[in-house]
């Protein structure tokens, strides 16, 4: 089994995130017995903010068995037809990141909508990279995921308790 994993699993663990630290660490404990683990190049980009140099982040991947896959060409024309989708739909709501539920938000002085866009194309790569390449994605982003990835396993970690 060919597992990809979301920037924010592997940011729990290397910044100790006090609510996630826990959860996301079983769940990548557990996915590294299934199968191998791959990331594609936006996590490793999101990653090395982390590491002082290339060189550690490479011995942090090796260590931990993830490995780097490349995008193709279809995954990211996917990424973007998705994409297309989301920023058409997003105009008016904030989407809740664990659940999928939309909500307008309006200013309490004018009463104006305020119209935001949460996700950026590079979520959209992520999650593309996993269909194409995996079929399994680890994340904290289900809502989202759920909505426009229909077709994507993702695994959530959740907040301890």
């Amino acid at each position: 089994m060919i597992i990809a994993v979301d920037t924010n699993i592997l940011l729990d663990i290397l910044i100790q995130d006090e609510h996630y630290f826990k959860t996301s660490k079983r769940l990548l404990d557990e996915y590294i017995q299934k199968g191998q683990l791959i990331i594609c190049e936006i996590v490793y980009a999101e990653l090395a903010s982390q590491f002082q140099s290339e060189k550690d982040l490479k011995e942090f991947l090796k260590d931990t068995g993830i490995r780097l896959v490349h995008s193709t060409q279809e995954a990211f024309y996917e990424a973007g037809r998705r994409w297309k989708k989301y920023t058409k739909n997003k105009r008016e709501s904030f989407q809740c990141p664990k659940c999928g539920q939309l909500i307008k938000v309006s200013c309490k002085k004018c009463h104006s909508r305020i119209n935001p866009r949460q996700h950026m194309i590079s979520d959209f790569i992520i999650g593309a990279h996993a269909l194409q390449h995996a079929g399994v994605l680890l994340s904290r982003d289900r809502g989202y995921y759920k909505t426009y990835f229909k077709d994507l396993k993702v695994v959530q970690s959740v907040a301890s308790k």
